[in-house]
């Protein structure tokens, strides 16, 4: 399987039904499967007015807040209430929960990983320096901030790698002071 590369600037914008945001899809997978049938999911998200986040049944998420000043996530219940509001700190909750959204200030930019629940457990890392990411047979590797080289690939922020189907070991490298870098790496659920 082969390893694809992105850039999020080059990537297409599509509007949320509820007119609060846009997303735009790094990977969906398996390809071709839409919002109800795939086992993972990777994109960028610019919100843009409060209101509800989309509950998606089945399914373990990750956040982290990329741009801006950040979001309030509430559950109508009180079981979730999270700011997020530190850049590059990731937030893991259940999918099936409605959220409310409140902005902290303008819009905000998050990083966003769908992983379906039976299927695959998501582990989402932010590095500052240089090192490995351990095997696995699919995942992502994204450059936040500084310029980075994942084996032979250059990239710079905002740009990156993904693959499925097939184990990869990455050795991430940086010369860079401020870098920063997440790693994705979605393993199957183990099965009692």
């Amino acid at each position: 399987m082969a390893v694809h590369r992105f850039d999020i600037a080059s990537l297409s914008a599509a509007r949320w039904k509820n007119g609060g945001g846009v997303t735009r899809e790094i990977v969906c997978s398996p390809a071709g499967t839409g919002m109800e049938g795939f086992d993972w999911r990777v994109s960028i998200a610019t919100i843009d007015k409060p209101g509800p986040f989309s509950a998606f049944a089945g399914v373990d998420r990750v956040i982290m807040l990329l741009d801006g000043a950040g979001v309030r996530l509430r559950s109508q219940d009180g079981r979730v209430d999270h700011r997020l509001e530190v850049p590059h700190a990731s937030f893991a909750f259940v999918g099936d929960v409605a959220l409310d959204c409140e902005l902290l200030g303008g819009a905000s930019t998050d990083f966003n990983v769908m992983s379906r629940q039976g299927r695959l457990k998501a582990d989402v890392r932010v590095l500052r320096e240089s090192g490995d990411v351990e095997p696995v047979e699919r995942g992502l590797l994204l450059a936040l901030a500084g310029r980075w080289r994942f084996n032979d690939i250059d990239c710079e922020s905002g740009s990156g790698v993904w693959w499925d189907g097939e184990i990869r070991q990455w050795q991430a490298t940086t010369s860079d002071a401020a870098a920063a870098m997440v790693a994705v790496r979605l393993e199957p659920t183990a099965t009692p």
